[in-house]
């Protein structure tokens, strides 16, 4: 196990104002009536449109949080965006979410980390270290994603499934008697699977200069759910057997499972896959698609506001990414 005592004191989310329904994206794909329900299990998304940024929509869900825990930007140390897409190259999102948050001269430090759909995740668990070190006092987390903009509408199952939208979280050290800390976490990364999900241009590879509107698919996300679904399957059984191990768990122990919102067959595969119970799963695919890295930090808001978790609860965060990677966080909230 990897102790580290740091509690979860607020959390915020932004949704874009534009929903997306099944039916308009029917109509879209030109495919019959029902089948992006069927292929997706979402419903609605949201997609992010005008002034709706990625740093304006990660700004406003970084406020709910502040207001969530009763705080102003004043009390935060430390800013980090965890999100799979940026708002530009170069500089890094966090800078513009503070800006966007009116704090441009605060000298707050403001950096990425990206492990695309894990992002949250894996910048939970680093940064957790660091709080629980004292090197930060109180640090906000901020998922963004703006994934609409990306879409190949060629590419019908995956231009069906992704929405937009931005979860903040707010972590700091717990005191002294309190029970929230941060259990165990694992990231493992099997680059076999590099080429199943990505976008290939953008890079140095293949630079945005090389850019020609005749031939985009370079430039737009692609992703081969099948070879995606057939690889984590074989995988994911073990990874969390492994977790569950190393903390002396077993699944009735978490009073819910958040997992990243992958698709309608990925929580069927998880549920299916790791014998997990309806009411102690984290399914908000319906009104959300998936949101990349934002989808497992909006579950947990969801979570909370919703009161499935109560402080003291053991949860476990779960999901895969493009890599391919698995990642797994155990948290007593």
């Amino acid at each position: 196990m990897q102790l580290r005592r740091v509690r979860i004191v607020g959390t915020g989310k932004y949704l874009p104002e534009q929903e997306v329904t099944d039916e308009e994206l029917d109509r879209r794909l030109h495919v019959p009536a029902g089948w992006v329900s069927k292929a997706t299990g979402v419903g609605v998304r949201h997609y992010a449109s005008g002034a709706e940024t990625s740093s304006f929509m990660g700004a406003r869900a970084a406020e709910a949080a502040l207001a969530d825990a009763g705080l102003t930007f004043a009390d935060i140390d430390c800013l980090v965006c965890t999100s799979g897409t940026k708002e530009q190259p170069l500089p890094s999102t966090a800078v513009f979410i503070q800006q966007a948050m009116g704090q441009q001269d605060s000298g707050v430090p403001a950096f990425d980390m990206d492990a695309t759909c894990l992002s949250f995740l894996n910048g939970l668990d680093v940064i957790s270290y660091m709080v629980d070190a004292g090197r930060y006092k109180r640090v906000m987390l901020v998922a963004t994603e703006i994934a609409s903009k990306g879409l190949n509408w060629s590419n019908k199952e995956s231009a069906a499934l992704f929405g937009d939208g931005a979860a903040a979280v707010i972590i700091e050290r717990s005191p002294e008697g309190e029970s929230s800390q941060i259990v165990h976490a694992s990231l493992k990364t099997y680059s076999r699977g590099a080429r199943f999900s990505e976008i290939a241009g953008g890079g140095t590879r293949l630079h945005a200069s090389n850019y020609v509107a005749e031939q985009p698919e370079p430039y737009l996300f692609h992703m081969d759910g099948q070879a995606i679904f057939r690889m984590a399957s074989r995988l994911l059984p073990a990874f969390i057997d492994d977790m569950l191990q190393a903390t002396g768990n077993q699944m009735k122990d978490f009073q819910l499972v958040i997992p990243h919102q992958g698709s309608a067959m990925a929580m069927r595969l998880i549920r299916k896959k790791l014998g997990i119970e309806e009411d102690r799963f984290m399914d908000i695919t319906r009104n959300h698609g998936n949101t990349i890295a934002a989808s497992i930090p909006m579950g947990l808001h969801e979570a909370i506001k919703q009161q499935r978790i109560q402080r003291g609860d053991r949860v476990l965060m779960i999901g895969t990414a493009a890599g391919l990677s698995l990642g797994g966080l155990i948290f007593d909230y």
